[in-house]
């Protein structure tokens, strides 16, 4: 019984709607934009986390990344003596600090030491400027890469001083060109280097610093020692000064991933002993990922609401054309009223009125929402995710207004009086 009521009074409804038309549709636009524009932005909000994600994850988040650094004062230091000769200086991790990070400390499973060198790599007539990486072999295991071509560093090419190395994709791309890509001999400032691997990498975007770039030769680090030394001229072309950097970086794997922030402190007291100026920056990727995480909420929670507000004004026009039409059908109640009407089923017309005029608008905005960041990614060429979540609660507000806001006009629908609305004309 209660069930065909219901389909009566939806289809009571649908027809007092259709009897204006223009007036219905003006009214569920309201609705349309709001819905739409809350599950864009949601889905704009969360293609543009997702992807800084995506990168601090690949980072490992049982991992410690430590960088050596210029201290300011000698930084500002080389920049005022810039042209003139500065001689070495001297700054950054140390090899010994690899040792005095892992020895004492138990939570730490194993730790890699890095070191970096700007150099000309060449092949043939080709040339390319590359990130030379002297590291072991854990470093694939810390900082893990699709293996496109061939094989990464082995441990007895650290053993044997071999001479090889591993590009990634798009320097080999650059230098190799049309040929064949394993095998090959690199010219990497004047010493060759077999070419055995190549790997996928993953560039670093916006202010994340990640362990690789672009073009990035790996080589195992007692060769880069033998081959290039620890002292380097500096990167600035009027400078004569050169630097002394041991390590560039070490990455340091932990256990536990509870113990990954109480060791990064428990590393950043053992290095500060004895150091007159902090020459190294700590980064852990576990802390971006939950300061970024943080963010994203919070994101959301503001575009959520900016876009809630056209909701808003959507649940206005329906209490406004509710009300209306409220004033339009007194007689029409009367009428309902002396024949055996209840309040409660004027509320119920009412009321589904409403919630058809918001469920059709909700729905049409679900399109319009799913259709604008489709655009935005093609013409944009932003990243959008539309996630079910953003549509069951567009929809489910839009519902929610066409509720609250239909509530005030059924109730005075139902509360007048019989004799009185039989007299209106």
């Amino acid at each position: 019984m209660y069930t065909i009521r219901m389909i009566r009074n939806i289809k009571l409804g649908v027809k007092t709607l259709m009897l204006h038309k223009l007036r219905s549709l003006l009214t569920v636009l309201g609705v349309v934009f709001g819905v739409g524009s809350v599950i864009a932005m949601l889905s704009v909000a969360e293609g543009a986390s997702a992807e800084a994600l995506e990168q601090i994850r690949k980072l490992g988040t049982n991992n410690i990344i430590i960088t050596s650094v210029q201290p300011a004062e000698e930084e500002a230091a080389a920049r005022s003596t810039r042209g003139m000769h500065v001689g070495v200086s001297s700054y950054g991790l140390k090899y010994e600090d690899e040792k005095l990070i892992s020895e004492p400390l138990s939570a730490v499973d194993r730790t890699v030491p890095v070191k970096i060198l700007r150099k000309e790599g060449r092949i043939g007539e080709v040339r390319q400027d590359i990130r030379v990486v002297g590291t072991t072999p854990d470093w694939f295991d810390l900082v893990e890469r699709d293996i496109i071509a061939g094989r990464t560093l082995f441990r007895h090419d650290l053993d044997n001083y071999s001479s090889v190395c591993v590009l990634t994709e798009r320097g080999a791309r650059r230098l190799l060109a049309t040929r064949a890509s394993i095998g090959q001999n690199i010219n990497i400032a004047g010493s060759y280097f077999e070419v055995v691997g190549i790997v996928r990498t993953a560039a670093s975007g916006g202010k994340l610093e990640t362990p690789d770039q672009e073009f990035d030769a790996y080589i195992p680090i007692n060769v880069a020692r033998t081959y290039f030394g620890d002292i380097n001229r500096m990167g600035t072309s009027d400078s004569s000064g050169f630097e002394q950097v041991e390590l560039h970086q070490i990455l340091v794997q932990v256990r536990q991933i509870e113990d990954v922030e109480k060791t990064s402190r428990a590393i950043d007291a053992l290095l500060a002993h004895g150091r007159k100026s902090k020459d190294y920056r700590i980064n852990v990727p576990l802390a971006l990922l939950r300061q970024a995480e943080a963010t994203k909420r919070t994101f959301n929670v503001v575009l959520g609401s900016i876009a809630g507000i056209s909701l808003l004004v959507g649940g206005i026009g329906i209490m406004n054309i509710m009300l209306a039409s409220v004033t339009e059908r007194t007689r029409e109640i009367g009428i309902r009223r002396a024949i055996g009407a209840t309040r409660r089923q004027i509320i119920s017309q009412f009321l589904v009125e409403t919630v058809v005029l918001s469920l059709v608008g909700g729905l049409i905005g679900i399109i319009l929402g799913i259709m604008i960041p489709v655009l935005i990614a093609h013409l944009a060429g932003m990243p959008t995710i539309v996630t079910a979540y953003s549509v069951i609660l567009a929809l489910g507000i839009s519902v929610s207004v066409g509720i609250i806001f239909g509530l005030y006009p059924a109730m005075r629908a139902a509360g007048l009086d019989p004799i009185i609305a039989l007299r209106h004309e």
